[in-house]
């Protein structure tokens, strides 16, 4: 029998794997909902949906390995990072799905959730002070107008797959829908701040490096809490904390 693997857990979901096959429980079955229709939807390499019996979904393993972890230096080729860059604009360049996404909160929510949370750091004596106000001034310029696009929503480093210097698999798109292109852009390249020039020679086109920016201390600043309540650790070497101290 094939040793069954916790890849991750916590309250809201977990996933496990079996062999090739990957298990993910979740009890917002609306969530599952989004990541069948988005993996149906998108014109990129995705999981083989094998079965589905909420709250549970069966998915295929896709080949070849992550393009990397965050805070680890990633070992893939530029031309592999460029090659996730091209297959995201390939994506946002599909028809925009009717759902919006995490990448597509309104920029008024989005600012008063990025207020409540930098309160809550400081309050709380997470972070300094210095280091949350710098990070909120940063923040700011992603907090603008946008087009709206098929996104991720949640494009980590390790849910895009390579293999040798082609994008064999996105995973995990239970936050997808219509969105801000330069959310998934800044997630993917988040703690590799090296690899963004890969990343926009390949998406082709120009993109505000600035707005980049802003996501990586807007997404980091919101993370915190919700990593330390979920049993993970944005103070580890090249994470959520570090990727705040850089931009000071």
């Amino acid at each position: 029998m094939d040793e069954v693997k916790v890849v991750v857990a916590h309250s809201e979901r977990a996933t496990l794997r079996v062999g090739d096959v990957f298990l993910k429980v979740d009890a917002d079955q609306a969530r599952m909902d989004v990541e069948v229709e988005a993996m149906a939807l998108a014109p990129v390499p995705t999981p083989k949906v094998l079965w589905r019996k909420p709250p549970v979904l069966a998915i295929a393993a896709v080949p070849g390995t992550a393009l990397g972890r965050l805070g680890e230096p990633s070992t893939a080729s530029p031309a592999a990072w460029a090659a996730a860059g091209a297959a995201i604009r390939k994506l946002h360049d599909a028809p925009l799905p009717a759902r919006t996404g995490r990448a597509g909160r309104g920029l008024n929510e989005l600012a008063a959730e990025l207020d409540g949370e930098c309160e809550w750091l400081v309050t709380n004596g997470v972070l300094p002070v210095d280091l949350v106000a710098r990070n909120r001034q940063v923040a700011e310029a992603a907090l603008r107008s946008w087009t709206p696009v098929l996104t991720h929503g949640d494009l980590q480093v390790s849910h895009v797959f390579v293999e040798g210097d082609e994008v064999t698999g996105i995973i995990d798109w239970s936050e997808a829908g219509q969105g801000d292109a330069l959310y998934d852009l800044a997630t993917l390249t988040l703690g590799n701040e090296e690899r963004l020039g890969d990343i926009v020679a390949g998406y082709g086109t120009d993109v505000d490096l600035d707005v980049i920016r802003a996501w990586w201390s807007l997404r980091s600043l919101l993370g915190v809490r919700w990593l330390v309540e979920h049993g993970f650790d944005p103070f580890a070497p090249g994470c959520e904390v570090d990727v705040l101290r850089s931009r000071m």
